[in-house]
């Protein structure tokens, strides 16, 4: 049986002026102080992530910047291929909204763990389903492209969840009870026709030294 391995990396920390907004499918930059602060990430991702594999990024340019940054940490360079499908939940209107604006405008209550609730579609935007929906086929069609394959994406905290939805056959509100973090790694793979889970939120980590 074919096994492909999917390495799924979410980007590094954007920079504070995006965070104090909604920015959801926004393109902003990451966080100049952050990528110097988390070196020893990179140079872990850099060192976990497997040789060889194929690289996908989206169109946000932050996905970009963090695999240059894997690379440069000591991880072979590859190119880069673009998946649009595995670009972040577009908030529509919403986008760029204050945080406390945009609660304003929820017309459901919220995640228990997300600014939303999964059913949530704002205006010119879309729900997390859609997420799910437009993730779960894009990975369907890397396993059929490239079957018994490592493939690794560098993308954002709610397509990594779509996926993880896909792999457990969660609900968009069971998923977003996932907590996705920067530079963390959620490892899925496809055993011929089913998916199992290997790992989500994978970070390093460093034993305290000893008192």
């Amino acid at each position: 049986m074919q096994i492909t391995r999917f390495f799924l990396v979410r980007h590094a920390l954007v920079e504070p002026s995006a965070r104090a907004v909604v920015y959801g499918s926004m393109d902003v930059a990451l966080c100049d102080l952050a990528l110097r602060q988390e070196a020893a990430s990179y140079r872990w991702l850099a060192a976990r992530l497997p040789e060889g594999a194929r690289w996908v990024v989206t169109p946000l340019s932050r996905t970009r910047a963090t695999a240059a940054a894997i690379f440069a940490a000591g991880h072979a360079a590859a190119p880069l291929e673009v998946e649009a499908d595995l670009a972040e939940q577009h908030l529509g209107e919403w986008q760029g909204l204050s945080h406390e604006r945009f609660a304003t405008m929820l017309r459901h209550p919220p995640h228990p763990f997300w600014p939303h609730a999964a059913e949530e579609k704002p205006p010119g935007g879309e729900a997390f389903a859609d997420v799910v929906a437009r993730v779960t086929a894009t990975l369907e069609r890397l396993v059929d492209e490239t079957p018994g394959r490592d493939i690794v994406i560098v993308a954002h905290g709610g397509s990594i969840r779509a996926a993880v939805a896909q792999a457990m056959g969660l609900t968009p509100h069971q998923a977003l009870i996932f907590s996705i973090r920067n530079l963390s790694l959620t490892r899925i793979e496809r055993h011929g026709s089913d998916w199992r889970v290997a790992a989500v939120n994978e970070e390093p980590f460093t034993l305290p030294v000893a008192g």
